[in-house]
């Protein structure tokens, strides 16, 4: 038993990114903490359970407490959520897909960890973003996430020209995401708005058996097909010198 004034610890831990065998992208790290955390922080609790089972098939889901953290969660909930924690109890932070805190809602609860004194342990996992990045061929001295653009036409148009410019000016690569259904007339904006010679990285489906990397300038990219439909990928730009 842990004495009364010890906190529990934050564990971050990482997903698969689909569809995939957790053993082929997950280290044991990640087994071995699930093997002992029965309370979680998750956005989707069906599939939280799901991904805890595919990795512990030997737990007990009846053990298990989740709490669900996403866009209809309050702001008044996070401060329950971490109470486990204050009390002694080891919680896991679970993503949807890929590493807690990246691009994702689990940030707020892991700044509220440290404004707590609860030691945050990140666990190694899967980012889509830093596996595009590496991918890629790009800049990866200095680059910037940018998460989505905005929906309106004239307003992506500006941003698109806005990161591109950026990415001369700092010699940096911009990296942006969207929603999978709307993958395709995404990239048709980006190929009608950006410079023929700027680079453009397409990383879809990252670690998933239908993974598809590929750089080329846009020019180029205006000469090939590829459907993006669902499939979530990354999209990374670099106008260089």
């Amino acid at each position: 038993m842990k004495p009364a004034n010890l906190k529990g610890i934050l564990y971050l831990i990482p997903t698969t990114l689909g569809e995939s065998n957790p053993h082929d992208v997950l280290p044991q790290t990640v087994r071995r903490a699930i093997e002992f955390i029965d309370c979680y922080i998750v956005e989707n609790e069906k599939s939280a359970r799901k991904f805890i089972k595919s990795i512990n098939p030997e737990k007990v889901q009846s053990s298990l407490v989740l709490s669900s953290l996403n866009k209809h969660t309050d702001v008044s909930e996070h401060n329950e959520m971490i109470q486990p924690c204050l009390q002694g109890i080891n919680v896991g932070l679970m993503s949807e897909a890929g590493c807690p805190g990246v691009a994702d809602p689990g940030a707020v609860i892991v700044k509220l960890a440290h404004e707590k004194g609860i030691q945050v342990v990140p666990l190694v996992g899967p980012s889509s973003i830093l596996l595009a990045m590496m991918g890629s061929g790009m800049n990866g001295q200095s680059f910037a996430f940018n998460g989505y653009l905005p929906i309106d036409k004239s307003d992506k148009k500006a941003a698109v020209k806005s990161f591109e410019k950026l990415s001369f000016d700092k010699n940096q690569s911009q990296i942006f995401i969207e929603t999978p259904y709307r993958n395709n007339k995404f990239l048709e904006d980006l190929l009608q708005t950006l410079q023929p010679n700027t680079h453009l990285c397409i990383a879809a489906d990252i670690t998933l058996p239908t993974e598809y990397i590929k750089t080329m300038k846009v020019f180029e990219w205006k000469k090939t097909t590829i459907d993006l439909h669902n499939r979530p990928t990354i999209y990374i730009i670099h106008k260089m010198y």
